[in-house]
């Protein structure tokens, strides 16, 4: 595997300060709207990293689900290894590895659990399928096979035959209140443009650039 010899020189666009909305949820959404216009594959999929309370970090893929004035929200079981990590401490980061357009986004922040109203919402919002496996599944545990998570989830299709498939108490919703959201765009001779959204302690949003 000849790694070192793999490059690319991106030239597809610039970002410039001039181009930036006036925060970065609006800028965020310009961003997305392209992203699915270019037909990237999942564009709401994002990686979420967060870290324990010895320090020890981690990171999956995730897809966001409610973006507004307020932050990024996505969902998951509260029991799962992420979650744990939340509770831990209560900062993570979101990255959208748009690779296709030559971008990405991360927002780093503070995360609080989104209300059960909301998640209710959403829950039901769900296919019926992806609700019978959020009960079926205990999140991050290790099992013996595939046949213990089958089982599990025949179990509880048995058990709502014919009724509504209630939220579980171990389910809901997380939201990250962004601290910073920084646009990057790559650029030739990697001289990529990285333009950072900063929270001021007063609320207001100031733009930096950042060096390649």
């Amino acid at each position: 595997m000849a790694l070192a010899d793999m490059r690319k020189d991106y030239g597809l666009a610039g970002l410039l300060e001039k181009d930036l909305a006036k925060n970065p949820f609006q800028q965020f959404e310009k961003w997305f709207q392209e992203a699915e216009a270019a037909k990237i594959a999942e564009p709401n999929a994002m990686s979420l990293a967060t870290t324990s309370r010895d320090g020890r970090p981690s990171v999956r893929t995730v897809l966001l689900k409610h973006c507004d004035g307020r932050g990024f929200v996505f969902y998951t079981n509260y029991e799962s290894r992420k979650a744990r990590e939340l509770a831990d401490n209560g900062h993570a980061s979101l990255l959208f590895p748009w690779v296709g357009m030559e971008r990405q986004v991360i927002a780093e922040g503070v995360i609080t659990k989104v209300s059960r109203e909301e998640a209710d919402a959403y829950f039901h919002s769900r296919p019926r399928a992806s609700q019978l496996g959020a009960w079926a599944s205990p999140q991050s545990t290790v099992i013996a096979g595939r046949a213990v998570i089958e089982e599990s989830y025949r179990v509880v299709e048995k058990k709502y035959e014919g009724r509504e498939v209630p939220l579980p108490p171990h389910w809901g919703g997380y939201r990250l209140s962004p601290e910073s959201v920084e646009f990057w765009q790559g650029r030739r001779s990697r001289l990529h443009d990285r333009l950072r959204y900063r929270r001021e302690p007063g609320g207001d949003w100031v733009v930096e650039r950042l060096a390649p």
